[in-house]
C-alpha cells in the first residue's frame, strides 16, 4: 500500500513513529473530451482575457480575492515560509472524546495508520489504550499545507485516523430553506411510518451494495471496445406512480415490503369409509 505521509503521533510523551496510507479510492470513472470531427483530445489553454493571450506558468501568480475586482498577491516564498514554518511532521492527539459525541457530518478523509521502523510496541499501546477506554484521539495534523483535526481511532486491529472538518467549515442547518417549523404528521401516520422503518431494518452488509451506474457504464465502454453497436440496459423495476395520500402512500410502502409467507397448508381431511350393510335374505324355519 502506497505511503502518502511519515511522521509520528505523540499523546503525552509517548511518540510513535508512523506512515500514513490512503483507506479508501475513488473508482469514479474519468472521460475524456474529444474533438467531434478528428477524435483528437481537446487541449485547455490558460488565456489572460485582457491581453488576448495565452500565459506560462512563469507569467501566474497566486492572489485572494477580498473584494470583487481587488485582489492582495502572495509571493511563492511567503507561502512556502508559512508552509515550512506550520508543516511539523506530527500528529499531536490533544483530547480523548467519545467517537458518538462527533456528528457523521464533520468527517472528511480516512487513512490508515501502519507503525514505522521502532514504533510497533507504541502502536500497540496506543491501540490496545483506545479499545479498553472506548475512546477516540482528537488531533492536528497538516497534511498538503493544510492544518486539519483529525480523529485517531481503531478500525479492523489497525489505528485509522479520519481527517474532519472545523466548526466554521461545517453550514448551519438553521440556513436550510423551507423547513419545516414543527410536527405536521398524525400519531397513526407516525406510528404506520415506524413500521415500515422496522420492515426495512437490517443489519449493514456493505458487500451487498454497488454501483449500478458505474457497472453499466464499464460494461457499455466494453460493448464499445468490441464493436457492439447496441447495449441494453438491465431492466429495472417500474417507477412507482405518485401517491399523495401519506397514509395511502405508507401504506402501499408497507404491503410491497412484507416478507412473504408460505401458503397455509390446510389440514388433510380423513375420509370416512361407510361399510355397505348386507341385508341377508330371512331364511324360513
Amino acid at each position: 500500500m502506497h505511503t502518502i505521509w511519515k511522521g509520528s503521533i505523540s499523546f503525552g510523551l509517548v511518540n510513535i513513529p508512523i506512515k500514513l496510507h490512503a483507506a479508501t479510492e475513488n473508482k469514479d470513472i474519468s472521460l475524456r473530451t474529444l474533438h467531434k470531427e478528428c477524435h483528437s483530445p481537446i487541449k485547455y489553454e490558460k488565456i489572460c482575457p485582457v491581453c488576448e493571450k495565452p500565459v506560462g506558468k512563469e507569467d501566474i501568480v497566486r492572489a485572494f480575492e477580498y473584494t470583487k475586482g481587488r485582489f492582495v498577491v502572495l509571493e511563492d516564498e511567503d507561502l512556502e515560509k508559512l508552509k515550512q514554518e506550520n508543516e511539523a511532521r506530527a500528529v499531536e492527539i490533544i483530547d480523548f472524546v467519545k467517537i458518538d459525541q462527533i456528528d457523521p457530518i464533520y468527517f472528511d478523509r480516512s487513512y490508515y495508520i501502519s507503525p514505522n521502523d521502532g514504533g510497533s510496541k507504541a502502536y500497540s499501546l496506543l491501540r490496545k489504550a483506545l479499545e479498553d477506554s472506548g475512546k477516540v484521539g482528537l488531533a492536528k495534523i497538516v497534511i498538503r499545507a493544510k492544518e486539519q483535526m483529525a480523529v485517531v481511532r481503531v478500525y479492523q486491529n489497525t489505528l485509522l485516523m479520519e481527517t474532519i472538518h472545523y466548526p466554521d467549515e461545517v453550514r448551519p442547518a438553521v440556513d436550510v430553506p423551507n423547513i419545516p417549523s414543527g410536527d405536521q404528521v398524525t400519531d397513526k401516520e407516525t406510528a404506520t411510518a415506524i413500521m415500515l422503518i422496522d420492515q426495512l431494518t437490517t443489519d449493514f452488509q456493505p458487500e451487498k451494495y454497488n454501483d449500478d451506474y458505474r457497472t453499466a457504464l464499464l460494461e457499455l465502454i466494453e460493448a464499445k471496445k468490441n464493436g457492439v453497436a447496441a447495449v441494453t440496459p438491465k431492466e429495472r423495476e417500474p417507477a412507482a406512480a405518485k401517491v399523495t395520500d401519506l397514509m395511502a402512500a405508507l401504506q402501499a410502502s408497507i404491503d410491497k415490503t412484507k416478507p412473504a409467507t408460505a401458503p397455509v397448508k390446510k389440514p388433510a381431511v380423513k375420509k370416512r369409509t361407510t361399510r355397505k350393510k348386507v341385508v341377508g335374505e330371512k331364511k324360513e324355519a
